[in-house]
């Protein structure tokens, strides 16, 4: 075997390792990061669908709007999870990416690490959340993710609500973007 035969052979799954390195997101409790502040209840909390109300802006989500975060199958520690949003309007074509969660903390059920494919795997905490589950703020321990997600649309006020409580767990929340969602 020649040596550039067995460079091109090394250099294939060296990308996909430094890919999956920069796509992973390997945090810990060391960070810095809040803890979640209340138990999940696994049955209510993984099913169904969450409206994405507010999000830090990211590449994959450039012109979604009504972005939407659907669990279900929750048992074992596992919840099949979607992430979703429309093109351009709520209205548009929907954009979509599947995978496999792993509960993290089982005395919680609040940390979540969700393995999309074979390179992008993001750990997500429910930082906090409604008594009745209507909302929740979730974010990657490496403050560098924020989520605020309801089950209804919300009012501006209790968007503003949400907002604060975001800012007063640390993160930054001047860089947040308000998708347009479905009329109410």
């Amino acid at each position: 075997m020649s040596l550039a035969n067995l460079s091109l052979k090394l250099a294939v799954p060296c990308m996909a390792i430094a890919l999956a390195g920069c796509s992973t997101t390997g945090m810990s409790a060391s960070s810095g990061a809040p803890q979640p502040l209340k138990r999940v209840d696994t049955a209510r909390f993984y099913t169904g669908t969450w409206l994405e109300v507010a999000r830090r802006p990211m590449f994959i989500t450039d012109g979604c709007v009504a972005g939407t975060t659907s669990y279900s199958g929750a048992r074992d520690g596992k919840v099949a999870v979607k992430d979703a949003c429309r093109e351009g309007n709520p209205g548009g074509k929907e954009k979509a990416i599947a995978g496999q969660g792993t509960i993290l903390d089982t005395s919680t059920n609040a940390k979540l690490k969700v393995r999309y494919n074979a390179f992008i795997s993001r750990e997500y905490w429910i930082l906090d959340r409604a008594s009745d589950y209507s909302w929740f703020i979730e974010a990657s321990p490496d403050f560098k993710d924020l989520y605020i997600f309801t089950r209804t649309v919300p009012s501006k006020k209790q968007l503003d609500r949400l907002v604060a409580r975001a800012s007063e767990l640390g993160y930054d929340v001047s860089r947040l973007e308000f998708p347009e969602q479905p009329p109410r």
